[in-house]
């Protein structure tokens, strides 16, 4: 930073500007911070999978804080289009397990949608990027009501899963149901269940 003759702040010279990734997505010298860090994690724990060994395939892969990590991050890891059949990826607050036996999971629910892989292949990938930019970018009225989001690739469908802090209350979940909808530009009816209700067949669901 230059300063004038009046010893008072003048505009900072080229040398002294501040590189965004915006301006050079390479040799960036500046950050931009999030409001929450975010951990991504992996599984595929395959077919077969049981309690037991899905929790031993879960690996956390790396903690994010700012928007270039996120950037740098997602530049670098198998795209969804591109996963193999039976894993998932995870991002959830940081301190947050994806699993419905965390604290902050156990009382929740998901808004959730299967979008068949013979018609989403190609729309996949930009599905799950802006549901990653709408949780890591704040856009919800209730932010502390999200704790996660999901992508699941399987034989037939993907699926995209977005975790809450609590299932009682319709009007929160409503609007983060709408907002998640309109921010991934997702196609189709997405369902609201608690977690506990998830593993029962007939239970009513809110939907969007």
């Amino acid at each position: 930073m230059t300063t004038n003759d009046n010893n008072h702040l003048a505009v900072p010279s080229n040398e002294d500007k501040y590189v965004t990734v915006f301006n050079d997505p390479i040799n960036f010298n500046a950050k931009h911070p999030l409001h929450n860090s975010w951990t991504l994690w992996f599984d595929n724990p395959g077919k077969k999978s049981n309690a037991n060994n899905w929790e031993q395939s879960l690996k956390d892969l790396i903690s994010i804080d700012t928007v270039e990590d996120f950037w740098g991050v997602y530049n670098n890891i198998l795209k969804t289009c591109d996963m193999p059949v039976s894993s998932n990826y995870h991002l959830f607050k940081q301190g947050i397990k994806p699993m419905w036996e965390d604290s902050a999971n156990k009382n929740g629910g998901k808004w959730s949608i299967q979008l068949p892989r013979n018609k989403f292949m190609n729309e996949i990938d930009n599905i799950w990027l802006f549901t990653m930019l709408a949780c890591i970018g704040e856009a919800f009225e209730h932010e502390n009501e999200v704790c996660g989001v999901v992508v699941s690739v399987r034989k037939a469908f993907f699926r995209i899963a977005l975790w809450t802090r609590s299932s009682d209350n319709q009007e929160k979940a409503m609007s983060i149901g709408r907002t998640l909808k309109k921010s991934a530009n997702i196609d189709g009816t997405m369902e609201f269940q608690s977690h506990h209700d998830s593993s029962k067949t007939g239970e009513k669901a809110w939907t969007v």
